[in-house]
């Protein structure tokens, strides 16, 4: 996992209206770069709700937020439409982009290896350098818990 003051490895993936997004394209503004394992799925849907529920607050605070997962476009777009979610979601299939920030948790499930995704978020500073983690975050506390951080740096 990532720590304050690495270098963000750069990306770019595939938002949900199929769109290349880069992590250099918001050089000059704070990411809040979210790890979530799956689309409409009840944990995820109350996680990307509750940045939806805040997006303004994060908007004012001069902070982009971003929901990578290994789902496909097509998917993120369904979820984004079907809760109104004002911001990007980005399509991972490969998981290249969920290895380089250290998310992929190798586990068991019946008794076969897996890798599932760790919800975990990151801030991204202005520069792409790593200003904060929030490992192994709530669903539900996650993007208050965020948004109350980077108030409390304002």
């Amino acid at each position: 996992m990532l720590q304050p003051g690495d270098k963000a490895p750069l990306f770019t993936l595939c938002d949900q209206k199929g769109n290349d997004v880069s992590l250099s394209d918001f050089y000059g503004q704070k990411v809040v770069l979210y790890f979530y394992p799956k689309d409409s799925t009840p944990g995820c849907t109350r996680q990307a709700c509750a940045f939806r529920d805040v997006y303004d607050d994060f908007g004012r605070l001069g902070a982009v937020v971003i929901g990578i997962s290994k789902d496909s476009s097509s998917s993120h777009r369904r979820f984004a439409e079907k809760h109104s979610l004002p911001f990007l979601l980005l399509s991972d299939p490969d998981r290249t982009t969920l290895a380089a920030y250290g998310v992929l948790q190798n586990k068991t499930m019946y008794g076969k290896p897996v890798q599932k995704t760790s919800r975990t978020t990151y801030v991204i500073n202005e520069e792409g350098y790593v200003e904060a983690v929030f490992p192994d975050v709530s669903p539900d506390e996650n993007a208050y818990e965020v948004l109350s951080y980077l108030s409390g740096r304002k």
